[in-house]
């Protein structure tokens, strides 16, 4: 295959192929506390995160009855960075049959790309200790470009920075910067239903929706089919 012309798969990260909620509610909790505010629960704060870590401390204040000042957001941004940096396999895993779809993806031709709202740093760090980094041809973060999830080329850029076909692409996500990004861009989307979300999976409307990555391989062969014969304007 030449470059460009091959098929590929991007996937978003924390919510999709991660579970990674302990950690990074764990971390805004430390935040929290060292603003004197008390920590959020695990299962309330979940459907706080997919937006990157900003969004996150944001969200969480507001639900400490906070407000912050841009200037003591990034600081705190910065704060938070930090201590994740060192805690980020404390409590996070992969989804089950994770690996395994990644085996029959690649095994049909498939290349694999992350594109997420994590920093670049923290994806790559995260990824090799799962045990998986080596499976991507890239790995593009929040700060990677200029631009992130639901602007569309985030998803694009990511698709060429890859080497892959954008009109043979397929993203994987749990959320609605995914859903909405994938779909400015052209490219079909599987929504899983066991990530981070306010708003359920369904109500997105994806092109597929997985509940397990058993049938991840399938959806994506669906969908690309369906591309392919999809009649002309």
């Amino acid at each position: 295959m030449t470059v460009n012309s091959s098929p590929i798969v991007v996937f978003d990260l924390d919510g999709t192929l991660a579970e990674t909620a302990g950690d990074l509610i764990g971390t805004l909790n430390v935040i929290l506390a060292r603003e004197g505010h008390a920590p959020l629960p695990l299962e309330q704060a979940r459907d706080l995160l997919g937006a990157g870590a900003r969004a996150l401390i944001q969200r969480g204040f507001t639900v400490a009855g906070a407000t912050l000042t841009p200037e003591r957001l990034e600081v705190l941004f910065h704060d938070f960075l930090a201590y994740y940096g060192d805690h980020l396999t404390d409590n996070s895993y992969l989804f089950p049959g994770v690996v395994e779809a990644l085996d029959r993806l690649e095994a049909v031709g498939f290349r694999l790309a992350i594109c997420t709202n994590k920093v670049e740093s923290h994806a790559v760090a995260l990824l090799d200790a799962l045990g998986i980094g080596h499976r991507f041809r890239t790995i593009v973060g929040k700060d990677t470009f200029a631009f992130s999830k639901p602007d569309p080329r985030h998803i694009t850029m990511t698709v060429e920075r890859a080497g892959g076909d954008v009109h043979r692409a397929v993203m994987v996500g749990d959320s609605k910067a995914d859903v909405a990004a994938a779909k400015a861009a052209g490219i079909p989307v599987v929504g899983v239903t066991f990530g981070y979300t306010p708003v359920p999976m369904r109500d997105l409307a994806p092109d597929w929706i997985i509940e397990h990555f058993d049938v991840l391989p399938e959806a994506v062969d669906a969908l690309l089919v369906r591309e392919t014969v999809k009649p002309a304007a």
